[in-house]
């Protein structure tokens, strides 16, 4: 994306759109640092996303300002089949035909090379149940490397083809994130944190969330899209500002 501009591209169940910024921010008592983002690990805006708040906390770290990072579970397609279902089949019905799944795909290349990712849609033969790899994503959480298993996720999905509803496959994303990989495969092959992640999916729904990336400060609505880099690091900067004023005062 051209960051002069000011829309972002959010991803909802019928699709992606643009949009412009940013809910107003709600005051409380907390410092302003904690940045949790709402996403779905088969959202190409969410890892583009990514990208742009990585450079915006770059910035930000320059003027002192840290942020702490928390990803939190969206199911674009919260009615899929376990076993995910064919791609291209399921693209062309869900956006009227092939060509117009192709179109929206060579948008999304587009944006991802300009923040340096090579994305391979064509090369991804399924649209997975992304459950359990948001049971991953909460499970690294808790073991101090969520950010890089999201990385990780991504990475797997985007430009490894990989289909990321698969125990093996999340396994060794959690492996490459730092974690133990037959831990990992443990963990996925029971239940635990699947009631959690659904809820945590439902509560973003009821507190307005409707397409993802969604970016919130301190649990407040900040704005949601990939926006460019720049304009995510003005969000967050009077963001901070506005939580440390009110919480000073």
């Amino acid at each position: 994306m051209d960051d002069q501009t000011q829309t972002a591209t959010v991803c909802g169940p019928d699709g992606c759109d643009d949009v412009s910024s940013a809910e107003a921010l709600n005051p409380q008592a907390a410092a302003g640092t904690r940045i949790d983002i709402v996403s779905d690990a088969i959202c190409p805006w969410c890892y583009i996303g990514k990208r742009q708040m990585e450079r915006a906390l770059v910035t930000l770290g320059g003027e002192g300002l840290a942020f702490s990072i928390h990803w939190n579970p969206f199911q674009l397609n919260p009615d899929m089949a376990k076993e995910g279902v064919d791609r291209a089949q399921y693209r062309a019905w869900k956006f009227g035909s092939a060509e117009k799944a192709a179109a929206l795909d060579a948008r999304i290349v587009g944006a991802a090379a300009q923040v340096g990712l090579e994305f391979h849609p064509e090369r991804i033969k399924r649209t997975p149940n992304t459950i359990d790899a948001h049971r991953l994503i909460w499970f690294a959480g808790q073991k101090g490397v969520q950010d890089a298993a999201m990385e990780t996720v991504f990475q797997a999905y985007f430009i490894d083809a990989q289909d990321i509803g698969q125990h093996s496959v999340l396994a060794d994303c959690g492996a490459a994130s730092g974690l133990d990989r037959d831990e990992v495969l443990a963990f996925l092959s029971g239940e635990l944190a699947d009631r959690e992640m659904r809820a945590a999916d439902q509560a973003a729904r009821e507190a307005g969330v409707s397409g993802v990336p969604s970016f919130f400060l301190d649990g407040y609505g900040l704005f949601s899209g990939a926006q460019p880099a720049d304009a995510m690091a003005n969000a967050f900067r009077q963001g901070n500002k506005v939580l440390r004023e009110k919480a000073a005062g």
